[in-house]
C-alpha cells in the first residue's frame, strides 16, 4: 500500500530521525573521515572504530577462517582500527591494507542487495574471487546464495551508487522506508531457502 505524501514524508522523516539518535556512539564509530566510510565497527577501550568488533581480517585469506584479533597488534587504517592475531598478520596488512579489506565496509553482504548498511558477524562468511564477504547470520547467507551472481551485481550497484561514503544510519533508515523494488522480507527469504534445501527450486525474486 503507498502511504499519502506527507504521511510518507512523515514516516521518513521520523525513520531518519530515530536512526539519528538512537546510537550517536555507533554513528561515530561507522562513519569514519577516511575513505572507508561507512564501516561495520564499534568502539571498544582506546579505539574509537574497531572494524568487524575486532575479527582478524588477514586470518580469512591466509588461515581460510574466523580469528579474533588481539589489541596489540593493531593497524590504524583510513582512521579505522584493524587488530590481528600475530605480527606477521599485522605487517601483511599494513603493506598491502586494501587487498584484506572486507567488501562492503564488512556490512552483511545481504542487507547491500536492498540498499541497507546493517549487520554483520565475523564468523559467517564466503570468499568470493579473492574477495571477503560478511553476513548477519546463516540466514542471511543462505538467502544471498539462492542467486549469488544476481545478488553480488546488486550489492555492488547499491554499494557504488547509494552507500559508500553516505552516512550509514541515513542510508539505513532511507532504505528502511524507500525499499528497493526486489526487496524481500526476512520471511519470505527464509521461504525461498526452505524451498531450496527441500528441492523444490526457490521462488522467482522480483527484480
Amino acid at each position: 500500500m503507498r502511504l499519502p505524501f506527507p504521511k510518507f514524508r512523515a514516516a521518513l522523516a521520523s525513520a531518519l530521525l530515530v536512526a539519528s539518535l538512537a546510537a550517536c556512539g555507533p554513528m561515530g564509530a561507522q562513519n569514519p573521515s577516511g575513505r572507508l566510510k561507512p564501516v561495520n565497527a564499534v568502539a571498544e577501550g582506546e579505539d574509537s572504530r574497531v572494524m568487524l568488533k575486532g575479527a582478524d581480517v588477514v586470518a580469512y585469506f591466509t588461515q581460510g577462517r574466523f580469528v579474533q584479533g588481539n589489541p596489540r597488534f593493531k593497524s590504524v587504517y583510513q582512521d579505522v582500527s584493524f587488530r590481528f592475531a600475530s605480527a606477521e598478520h599485522k605487517a601483511l596488512f599494513d603493506k598491502e591494507p586494501e587487498k584484506y579489506q572486507p567488501r562492503f565496509g564488512g556490512y552483511c553482504a545481504n542487507g547491500i542487495v536492498y540498499g541497507i548498511p546493517w549487520g554483520g558477524d565475523a564468523d559467517t562468511w564466503k570468499m568470493t574471487g579473492g574477495k571477503l564477504y560478511i553476513f548477519g547470520g546463516q540466514a542471511s547467507k543462505d538467502a544471498f546464495e539462492l542467486d549469488e551472481k544476481r545478488n553480488l551485481e546488486l550489492a555492488e550497484k547499491y554499494w557504488k551508487e547509494e552507500v559508500a561514503g553516505n552516512n550509514s544510519f541515513l542510508q539505513r533508515g532511507k532504505r528502511l522506508v524507500l525499499k528497493v523494488p526486489h526487496y524481500q522480507t526476512g520471511e519470505q527469504l527464509a521461504q525461498a531457502v526452505a524451498a531450496a534445501k527441500a528441492g523444490r527450486g526457490a521462488p522467482s525474486l522480483p527484480r
